[in-house]
């Protein structure tokens, strides 16, 4: 058997499903395991954020939000076609 490394790098893409508030986040990685398609990587250096590594590939299912111990450390943002806005029924 070889020892090879894996390496990968960050795919571009116009969305930008999650970002995280460097201030609050730990770099706990709770939101990495969490992700059902392994959308986040874990950063390379402790205590950092984890790296949107395929942000194109995110269903945008909350996970990494319900899973965080910090409040406010992840914001996920719906692309607009996603939201709606309801209004009341007179």
């Amino acid at each position: 058997m070889s020892n090879k490394e894996l390496f990968a790098s960050e795919v571009p893409c116009s969305a930008n499903p999650i970002t995280y508030n460097k201030e609050l986040c730990i770099g706990c990685n709770s939101c990495t395991n969490a992700c059902p398609i392994d959308v986040l990587v874990p950063s390379e250096v402790k205590g950092q954020s984890p790296v949107v590594m395929y942000p194109g590939e995110c269903i945008y299912c909350g996970a990494c939000v319900m899973e965080c111990p910090v409040e406010g450390a992840i914001h996920l943002e719906h692309p607009l076609i996603n939201r709606t806005k309801f209004v009341p029924v007179k």
